[in-house]
């Protein structure tokens, strides 16, 4: 007689960071002997990860808690807006438990509470890099928790904690074993990924037959080796605070090691507001800094956020952040509306900017980004690059892929049109024959 093993759903919203910890409870309830199901009609219970980083955020965490519990009724409900019990508990009473963000052990208590496991060590096999949400070709690679800095518009450090970095040889362990897995293509990611180490005094660690330290550059090299160069491993870096050592990894960038791209949330560009949002990093001199960036690494794409209608931020504030957008020549930008969060320090600042005003200055900002994309699309018209496949797209009849300078599910797309079979995680080399926007066409070469 065979008994069904426990049937676990998960809801993962939110950043790749929380992605990452929805990764981590799966694969020890995978390796505990509990099955996984994609559906609510499947699972004996859901595990909801929520994000609580704004307003909005909040409020999509709790429509989907509602909804898990209207579709399945046995919910248990972890990530950052886990840190607000009350608030979760008065909308929905029904829900199992309550757990704060990477708090694993307390999620995978919880579900032994309210569904008992079954092992059988004979049949419950996990991979040796564990169970991901990503397809099988990319992972998101997390080397730290937390964040020691203070944004004023920020709660994230009162939600997830100070910095905590792992130590070099676990994050390169990891690494080895996602690459042998299949992995081509790894997104370092963190809170603050360039300030790596920090808490732990750039710690060594061994590594084989070396020691390597718990610092941004070194990492950086270390896992810019892996591969071989007949089957390369892209690495890409997001969340990369402009700090001046940050210019000594353009070098890797520039000699092939690691992708020629990175993400940094400048947030804006006036000097009176990013004091105001008390941002890190020396901003002085940034489009010099950039320039001899892009001297030393010319195919260097940069993609940034940044935030409208601050407390206090004036047409002259925004007009220069669209001057510096359009003079950095940021190749991708994603624009977030200023929310009032409770509990940031920036709700108690002046002069807050009318809701009608943000709107507007935030779609005049999408406007001129529309523009500077279209602008390099058409660029890109000739040119022969390198792109990743990430499948069949039956909706485009075409693969599906992505260039150096392109992160999945944030970036852009080239649709390829090739009758070769092609499986997720090839390089191809591409000749770009059309471009709209963030969308390019190509060839097969």
């Amino acid at each position: 007689m065979t008994t069904k093993a426990p049937t676990v759903g998960i809801v993962s919203l939110g950043c790749p960071k929380a992605l990452v910890d929805s990764e981590r409870i799966i694969t020890r309830l995978r390796s505990e002997g509990y099955a996984l199901s994609g559906e609510y009609e499947g699972a004996d219970l859901v595990v909801v990860n929520t994000c609580g980083f704004l307003d909005s955020a909040k409020a999509e965490s709790l429509e989907a808690i509602g909804e898990a519990l209207a579709e399945n009724g046995k919910v248990i409900v972890t990530g950052c807006l886990g840190k607000e019990e009350a608030l979760i508990r008065d909308t929905h009473p029904n829900v199992l438990a309550v757990t704060g963000p990477h708090q694993y052990e307390a999620v995978v208590t919880a579900v032994h509470a309210h569904l008992p496991r079954l092992h059988d060590p004979k049949i419950d096999l996990v991979p040796e890099a564990g169970f991901r949400l990503t397809p099988r070709h990319y992972a998101y690679l997390k080397i730290s928790e937390g964040c020691n800095n203070r944004c004023s518009f920020c709660i994230i450090p009162s939600i997830r904690g100070d910095l905590v970095s792992r130590p070099a040889n676990a994050v390169l362990k990891e690494a080895e074993s996602l690459v042998k897995a299949g992995v081509r293509e790894l997104l370092v990611i963190s809170q603050d990924t360039s300030a790596y180490g920090v808490d732990v005094k750039y710690a060594e660690s061994k590594w084989k037959d070396r020691t390597v330290r718990a610092k941004f550059f070194d990492l950086c090299t270390e896992l810019g080796e892996l591969g071989a160069k007949e089957s390369p491993i892209w690495v890409r870096l997001h969340y990369v605070y402009p700090y001046p050592h940050v210019d000594d990894v353009i070098a890797l960038m520039a000699e092939g090691r690691i992708l020629p791209y990175l993400d940094i949330p400048f947030q804006h560009a006036s000097p009176r507001l990013l004091k105001a949002m008390k941002r890190p990093a020396n901003q002085d001199k940034m489009l010099e800094r950039i320039a001899k960036w892009r001297a030393l690494c010319p195919d260097l794409t940069i993609r940034s956020s940044f935030i409208v209608g601050f407390p206090g931020e004036t047409e002259e504030d925004f007009e220069t952040l669209l001057d510096f957008i359009e003079q950095a020549e940021i190749d991708r930008a994603g624009c977030f509306k200023y929310e009032n969060v409770e509990g940031a320090s920036s709700r108690d600042l002046p002069d807050h900017v009318d809701q009608d005003e943000i709107d507007e200055r935030f779609d005049r900002f999408m406007e001129v980004q529309t523009d500077l994309a279209h602008a390099r699309g058409q660029e890109m018209i000739g040119r022969t690059v390198e792109a990743i496949c990430d499948g069949w797209d039956e909706d485009a009849g075409a693969y599906a892929c992505r260039t150096k300078a392109d992160a999945p599910e944030i970036d852009g797309v080239v649709y390829v049109y090739d009758k070769t079979d092609r499986r997720e995680g090839d390089l191809l080399t591409v000749e770009i024959v059309g471009a709209e926007g963030h969308e390019l066409t190509g060839r097969a070469r």
